[in-house]
């Protein structure tokens, strides 16, 4: 199953697990049985820590659980942990076997301290690269905490059921049979769902810090690098942030980031991570900004979030970035995730065989269609401009394939459902003005960005589109205040771009500090 390369490493990680684990197998007759067999049997030959058993009892076939000798095991994998899930696997069988994880002290502390019992399960789909981050935060909360189980699912290979619970989105988890949540999830977010007094904990301690230098606000490339720029400076540097890695972690294949040939958006993010935390900056995660307090008479600027939290600070870089932008049309949000999805790469083995319509000929809605339509039945590709706007190497690639149909000139005007999942989608022709219907059973839109920035209005200077208005220097309307990345005006929403406004922004913020009275 493992070629030699990938158990050459394997081996070296195993090498790490400090108790006994078992893996116990349900199989039924299917392949797929027997390439899961295979696989535990390669992980078994590696270690000799690790042992396998074929008489397990799971519901689900095939399946396997990660436990050890005696005790009843709390981590199962329904389905073959390859692909993206590769890691949680690894993950799963180190922390099983006693090697200790990546978390924080207080954050473990946490797991082992909830009471009652959870019983948590997954549904991902192999190509989605969100799904690990929830399958292994789920997997060590199950290592730690013996009230805790969780199981991941392939939707692929349980299609009945992604039928009959109407899943239609990834990664989908429910917890004691039923649904807790949809998309990434951190672990601190989980954790802040099923303990409550976790989120007023951390609240009140996000309250009690000290005045900053300079605050952060968004922990996205732009952010990233406005506060390594400024701890260098050895100032008093905090981040908060709704999720820190920002919309990166939702980007796929990146080419264009100079001096790394390819790379993807969460390893990328994760790399964004681990450099800040290499100085002195305080990140405080899991915070969403709701309004910013201008300082008078040289006083401090107030930042409010959203979980009652308040943090001041001598200088603030805004650096929120931006979310996809919706349709803004009837159905499209009763619909999320229950056929409405945003991400084809993630979502896209859901749809396999059915059809599907892409909303946005730029390149992301190109490259969506393209992507889709070598899994699912038939594209349909709609485009309110009478041209599509993608580069000429994306369209001639889509105009190639056999499964798509371009529709120009195409203004969406309603999504239909059942009222429980995506039947159709309404369009008006723009040349004609006669109004249209496309059976279907899934829609992606991939229509551009809307700045994150309503919480800023009548506070600070915006554009007509809502993004914050800079000069060259970063600065806003408000001395002290600072912004960078897809938030501001500045043209060209790209990584590179943003890391450089950022850099740019604590370089002018340092500026101010220093400039301004004692």
């Amino acid at each position: 199953m493992l070629d030699t390369n990938i158990k050459t490493q394997l081996r070296a990680y195993l090498e790490k697990i400090q108790r006994p684990i078992e893996l116990v197998t349900t199989l039924d007759a299917s392949s797929k049985a027997q390439e899961m067999l295979a696989l535990v049997q390669d992980i078994a030959e590696l270690s000799g820590k690790v042992s396998v058993r074929q008489d397990g009892d799971s519901p689900r076939k095939p399946s396997f659980t990660v436990g050890r000798p005696g005790e009843a095991a709390r981590i199962s994998f329904a389905g073959i942990p390859m692909g993206h899930e590769f890691t949680s696997l690894i993950l799963a069988l180190l922390q099983t076997g006693g090697h200790p994880p990546k978390a924080e002290a207080s954050v473990i502390d946490n797991i082992r301290a909830i009471p009652g019992q959870f019983r948590f399960e997954t549904f991902i789909s192999l190509s989605c690269h969100n799904c690990p981050d929830v399958v292994q935060a789920l997997n060590l909360m199950a290592v730690l905490n013996p009230g805790i189980s969780h199981q991941m699912v392939d939707g692929a290979l349980f299609q009945d059921e992604v039928t009959e619970r109407q899943i239609m989105g990834v990664p989908t988890v429910f917890l004691n049979g039923e649904q807790f949540g949809q998309g990434r999830m951190t672990l601190e977010e989980i954790i802040g769902k099923i303990d409550t007094g976790a989120l007023q904990r951390e609240a009140d301690k996000v309250s009690a810090r000290e005045p900053f230098d300079v605050l952060i606000v968004g922990g996205g490339p732009a952010g990233a690098a406005a506060a390594i720029y400024a701890a260098r400076k050895g100032i008093r540097t905090g981040v908060v942030s709704e999720r820190f890695g920002g919309q990166v972690l939702d980007t796929l294949a990146i080419e264009n980031f100079i001096s790394v040939k390819e790379t993807d958006g969460p390893r990328l993010a994760a790399g964004l991570e681990q450099h800040v935390r290499e100085y002195d900056v305080d990140i405080m995660n899991l915070q969403r900004a709701e309004a910013l307090l201008p300082g008078s008479d040289g006083g401090m600027t107030e930042v409010r979030l959203a979980s009652g939290a308040k943090l001041r600070s001598k200088t603030v870089i805004i650096a929120t970035g931006a979310r996809w932008r919706e349709m803004n049309v009837p159905g499209e949000r009763q619909y999320r995730g229950h056929g409405v999805a945003y991400c084809p790469h993630c979502d896209g083995p859901l749809f396999k065989g059915k059809r599907v319509a892409v909303i946005g000929g730029g390149n992301s809605g190109v490259e969506a269609a393209i992507d889709l339509a070598g899994v699912v039945g038939h594209v349909t590709l709609l485009e309110f401009e009478n041209v599509l706007r993608a580069d000429a190497v994306l369209q001639k690639k889509l105009f190639s394939l056999p499964n798509v149909k371009v529709i120009t000139h195409a203004l969406s005007t309603e999504v239909t459902g059942d009222g429980k999942k995506v039947n159709g989608l309404m369009y008006t022709d723009r040349s004609s003005g006669e109004g249209h219907r496309v059976d279907l059973e899934g829609v992606f839109v991939q229509i551009g960005l809307l700045p994150n920035s309503e919480w800023l209005k009548g506070t600070i200077a915006l554009s007509p589109r809502g993004e914050i208005e800079i000069d060259a220097r970063t600065e806003t309307s408000l001395p002290g205040v600072f912004a960078a990345g897809d938030v501001t005006t500045v043209p060209y929403k790209q990584i590179i771009i943003a890391m450089g406004e950022g850099s740019k922004a604590a370089l002018s913020a340092f500026d101010h500090l220093i400039r301004s009275p004692a």
